[in-house]
């Protein structure tokens, strides 16, 4: 296989721009360098496709292995025949190649090879040919006691299983299943023996009742959504379904017998109960497992999906400069934990206030406004936790009793609890318990989503659907990369950038990341970005794929706070130059303002550089220091409370969506209690993912549909219009 060519055809790129993206990720760039730093090279690729291209990549790398391994053993097995090679050779899944060497990879013993050792493979091959006029004459040779074939009847059981296993283990036979159970076939759920059983009044009843819409579900193999394949694999696992795979049996048995069966009248009773021994009992159970898997797989790959992209949005909201922020961890026995932080994040004081157990919030409210006049805080963040709705209603309260000149917001608190709970968390705040460091990530967390997200796992975000049930490794590898995208979208202050954040710029490794701490910390702030090749075992590699991505305020440099890289400088000095404007005209932030528009053509010849290049390295000096998190709608901030008994039909509120899933999104509107909007009731026009028209983070306008209060549901819509 000509894997260059094959990438060509399915991303539908140039030639050149594969070989030279296949040369570069071979040459050890990272994803991020590639996308940012080599244009010219890869004709401007983005980082997504780059990513999706480095995947395949390796795939077709690991199909042509298999391949070349599989013809190795034929042909140390003497099978290799001409026919096969061309087979192997025209495979283009791994699948395909399983298939192909499934009739030589050695077996554990089988009812077959049971046969086989019983010497009935010749009468297996004579009934196979299907010419014999009488198969229980033939049969009558290959009687043997000693080996076991007493009869007739044993000596022809022997030869239907050799004769089961030789069509089960036909490519052809595997393929035609697959196909037509994939096409037509059904997949069915309904309740388990241990739901039946179960108690109404018992604990686990409420558990079951999650899973009684799947109690009598059926729904075709090619249009079931991949989130309820994800639903029932969960409740089959914690056993309150049974899931099967309704294949068109009837079907498959005539195509089989279309392809394997002569119409010899001798032959044809004992073919026929052999075709059907072989699909009842060896392929179909393969091929429903093969279905149950291939639907995980693709609905595990749409929620990833879903997840990354929902991830993305919440990393990449826009940071809230410039306000010290009380935080609030709320909480009912162990009290709310307080934190504020400065401007820069930094702790400036803690505190614990139990307003939420107390009928009396007057001492609460007296120790809040005292810490919010002390330190000048202007923005109360509450986490969305436990006893959040309590500690929202006292905070209202304290507003709108003092006229404090502050707002506050609900901040989604997922993963808080399991930073501060982590060895990070406790070697950043050591001289703090975890409910306090939950405070501060709380408080941080809306200063700048990304450096504090960083800290946690992405998986413990909660911004994914049935994250907990998906392949692991898959899941984090995609969302580290999406966390990677992000960070060096942004770029990273070097002086202040923890060992977390630090460690997500491309070509900096954890052990990297801490070795740039240590020199920050023995030798003082970086002054330029070549100081970066003094740290320890950050090499001219490593340097290279990552320098751009660092910035340095206030350093001997001003391109060192820019994204354009240093191999770039020159270039960037010439064209300052150029438009007679000073390299420390860049701390103005309005370096290049008022320019004349440009001819990109010319002056990328005239400073030997590529166009996309140098129109990246202008942008960057029109804006310096951009971060393109700005440009962004600002987050929602309040000051009153509503409850959900307040909400009533028709009612139009603004709100944030908090979470986007394969069938609608949810959206906080203030209540303590996220809405759904159904995907129905996202636009007039027709979507086939929500993704398509909102995502996580996003202001939107909504109505109010209905309310159960007692059942915590709100179904809300946005056919009113999103806000502009």
């Amino acid at each position: 296989m000509d894997i260059i060519t094959k990438l060509t055809q399915e991303f539908a790129l140039a030639r050149w721009q594969v070989e030279n993206t296949v040369e570069l990720i071979d040459a050890d760039n990272t994803i991020p360098f590639i996308a940012r730093y080599r244009k010219e090279q890869t004709g401007e690729i983005d980082d997504q496709k780059l990513r999706e291209l480095s995947e395949r990549l390796e795939y077709l790398r690991n199909l042509e292995d298999r391949k070349k391994t599989v013809i190795e053993t034929l042909t140390e097995q003497g099978n290799l025949t001409d026919e096969l090679t061309t087979a192997i050779a025209a495979a283009t899944t791994l699948t395909e190649v399983e298939d192909i060497y499934r009739p030589f990879r050695p077996k554990r013993r089988t009812r077959a090879t049971i046969a086989m050792e019983k010497g009935l493979t010749p009468l297996a091959d004579l009934i196979w040919e299907q010419a014999l006029t009488d198969i229980k004459t033939a049969a009558l040779a290959y009687i043997d006691a000693e080996k076991g074939v007493e009869t007739v009847e044993d000596a022809l059981a022997g030869a239907s299983d050799i004769i089961a296993e030789k069509i089960s283990d036909d490519p052809t036979c595997r393929t035609l299943a697959r196909d037509l159970t994939q096409k037509e076939g059904i997949i069915t759920s309904v309740a388990s023996k241990k739901t039946l059983e179960i108690n109404e009044d018992s604990e686990t009843s409420a558990k079951a009742a999650i899973y009684e819409m799947y109690h009598d579900f059926s729904e075709p193999i090619k249009k079931i959504a991949g989130h309820r394949v994800l639903a029932i694999n969960r409740g089959e696992n914690e056993g309150w379904l049974k899931i099967d795979v309704d294949a068109p049996e009837d079907k498959i048995l005539a195509d089989l017998a279309k392809l394997f069966i002569k119409q010899n009248p001798a032959t044809l009773e004992f073919m026929n109960a052999a075709l059907t021994d072989s699909y009842k009992r060896l392929t179909a159970p393969a091929v429903e497992r093969e279905m149950r898997n291939l639907l995980t797989e693709n609905a595990e790959e749409g929620a990833i999906k879903v997840f990354a992209e929902n991830l993305k949005q919440l990393l990449m909201q826009p940071p809230v400069k410039d306000r010290v922020v009380l935080a609030i961890d709320p909480g009912f026995r162990t009290g709310c934990k307080l934190a504020v932080v400065n401007e820069t994040g930094k702790v400036l004081e803690t505190g614990v206030v139990y307003m939420t157990t107390n009928k009396d919030t007057t001492p609460s409210k007296k120790i809040l406004k005292e810490m919010i006049d002390r330190h000048k805080a202007d923005l109360i963040a509450i986490g969305n936790g436990t006893a959040s709705r309590e500690s929202e209603l006292v905070v209202a309260e304290l507003l709108k009793e003092t006229g404090i000149n502050a707002q506050y917001i609900i901040v989604n608190e997922a993963g808080a609890s399991v930073y501060s709970a982590s060895k990070l968390g406790a070697e950043e705040f050591p001289e703090f318990d975890v409910a306090l460091r939950s405070a501060v990530s709380i408080g941080r967390r809306l200063q700048d989503p990304l450096a504090e997200l960083v800290k946690i796992d992405p998986r413990s975000i909660g911004v994914g659907q049935y994250q907990h049930d998906m392949n692991q490794k898959r899941l984090s590898g995609t969302l580290s990369g999406v966390v990677e995208a992000c960070v060096n979208a942004v770029g990273v202050d070097l002086n202040t950038a923890s060992p977390s954040l630090l460690s997500y710029v491309a070509g900096i490794s954890p052990g990297i990341a801490k070795n740039i701490l240590a020199y920050r910390e023995e030798n003082g702030k970086f002054e330029s970005r070549k100081q970066l090749l003094k740290v320890s075992k950050l090499g001219p590699k490593a340097f290279e794929q990552c320098a751009g991505f660092m910035r340095i305020p206030g350093g001997k440099n001003p391109l060192d706070n820019t994204s354009v890289h240093p191999e770039s400088y020159t270039i960037a000095e010439a064209y300052l130059k150029i438009a007679d404007k000073p390299v420390q005209a860049i701390k103005s932030l309005k370096a290049l303002s008022g320019t004349p528009q440009r001819d990109y053509e010319t002056m990328a010849k005239t400073l030997a550089v590529g166009i996309p290049t140098l129109k990246d390295i202008i942008a960057e000096l029109e804006k310096p220091g951009r971060d393109p998190r700005d440009e962004l709608p600002p987050v929602l901030l309040r000051s009153d409370v509503l409850e959900m008994e307040d909400l009533q039909e028709g009612m139009i509120l603004t709100g944030t969506v908090r979470n986007v899933i394969d069938f609608g999104a949810f959206v906080d509107i203030g209540v303590h209690q996220d809405g759904l909007v159904h995907i129905s009731q996202i636009g007039d026009k027709f979507i086939k993912h929500p993704l398509e028209a909102v995502q996580v983070g996003e202001v939107v306008k909504v109505k109010v549909m209905s309310v159960d209060v007692k059942k915590k549901r709100i179904a809300l819509s946005m056919k009113i219009g999103k806000q502009s």
